[in-house]
């Protein structure tokens, strides 16, 4: 079966490397995802492996990663990834944590098998929904234990899934736990075919965060519309939407944080009339601010009323809109949120975010939430409500792995 494994993955191989190269993936980058790598020396330690597929998920378990050697300080950690963008934001933020990044194998027996002589894991966690039948099958074959943590499955990928319940549900039995993000997504796997028995609800780990120190003054004599993390072309969108705003609710103050202070300028030509938080000016007699300093935004949330979320205006995927969530903040994004969908769908269920496709969208949402009190009081309250229902999921982690 190896040599007729191996004997396919070489015809198929300039078919992938082609399809690789075009994605931009470098030729060190296939070979690794071909398992050939410089082997590490894991000879006798428990091997413990997380495996993201890209930026999205290595920001997510982060933490995870951070805290599992803070508690087995002994063991290797290794990281594995999917993508060229995702092994980047690996090495930039685990690269002093984990002692070994490599890229995840192609799911091929030849693959998978060069990939696990190697590696030699103890325990294999794959973030969100990472099914894969060739790797799934030899962890269960070498007693490797595998699991699936923050655990999601969408409406869309469900529908296609259940459809073939006869393919996925001897794969799920390959998988020592499952554990997922929400009860929704507990049943979508439980009716796929997993094991009750060890198919369970976690939470989200990227609710696991703490609301910063906030040791900031912010003087304002209004209620505060926060647009965080702009991007070029949503500064103007926003800033008309208060203008908007200001004339019907007289006493709206208006704070502008672009994403990157190398476009201040063209900020500044946007905006007009503005006070710049750097030179300690208030919003007391003020109604526009411009933060242009660095590391305050996420405590600038804890003054604001609500925030809009940058990034989601355009292609970018917005930003996290948790920092805002984590002090009781209703938020309101543009269409793309596809970097944070996981979270954005728990929290637009929650009442405490709000998804808007155009800018008239932006601008009535705003509105009822500043007309409205009872709207906005529910919403803030459910901003607080989802965060602690979501809490506990890093110490459930860390208690599997403890045994």
């Amino acid at each position: 079966m190896e040599f007729i494994s191996k004997i396919f993955f070489k015809l198929i191989s300039p078919f992938l490397y082609f399809l690789h190269k075009r994605a931009g993936y470098t030729k060190d980058a296939f070979e690794r995802k071909s398992g050939n790598f410089h082997s590490p020396n894991f000879s006798n330690s428990r091997v413990i492996m997380f495996h993201g597929v890209s930026v999205g998920e290595i920001n997510a378990v982060e933490k995870l990663v951070k805290k599992t050697k803070e508690n087995f300080p002994n063991a290797k950690i290794v990281v594995t990834t999917g993508t060229n963008t995702g092994q980047e934001t690996a090495h930039k933020k685990l690269g002093e944590i984990a002692d070994f990044i490599t890229y995840f194998p192609f799911d091929t027996p030849y693959c998978v098998t060069k990939f696990l002589n190697k590696i030699r894991p103890t325990e294999v966690l794959m973030m969100e929904t990472e099914i894969w039948p060739s790797f799934s099958a030899q962890c269960k074959k070498r007693g490797i234990k595998l699991y699936i943590i923050n655990g999601r499955i969408s409406d869309r990928t469900f529908n296609s899934y259940k459809k073939l319940k006869f393919f996925f549900k001897p794969l799920l039995q390959n998988y020592t736990g499952i554990f997922t993000q929400s009860s929704e997504d507990n049943n979508k796997f439980l009716l796929l075919g997993a094991n009750p028995l060890t198919t369970k609800r976690m939470n989200n780990l990227k609710f696991d965060i703490t609301a910063p120190n906030v040791d900031i003054d912010l003087k304002a004599n209004g209620r505060i519309f926060l647009a965080a993390s702009t991007h070029s072309g949503e500064d103007k969108i926003v800033y008309e939407v208060y203008k908007k705003l200001k004339t019907k609710h007289n006493d709206l103050k208006f704070i502008i944080a672009p994403r990157h202070l190398t476009r201040l300028e063209e900020v500044k030509s946007i905006i007009g009339a503005y006070v710049l938080r750097s030179q300690n000016e208030t919003l007391t007699d003020n109604d526009v601010m411009i933060l242009d300093t660095m590391g305050e935004l996420n405590k600038i949330f804890a003054f604001a009323d609500f925030a809009f979320i940058g990034g989601s205006f355009n292609k970018t995927g917005g930003h996290n809109p948790l920092e805002a969530v984590i002090f009781g903040k209703p938020v309101i994004s543009g269409p793309s949120v596809h970097n944070f969908k996981d979270i954005y769908a728990i929290i637009q269920k929650a009442g405490a975010g709000f998804v808007v496709k155009t800018p008239e969208e932006l601008y009535s949402t705003a509105d009822k939430l500043l007309s409205d009190k009872e709207f906005y009081t529910k919403a803030a309250k459910s901003s607080i409500e989802v965060f602690k229902e979501q809490q506990g999921a890093l110490d459930f982690v860390i208690n599997v792995l403890k045994g």
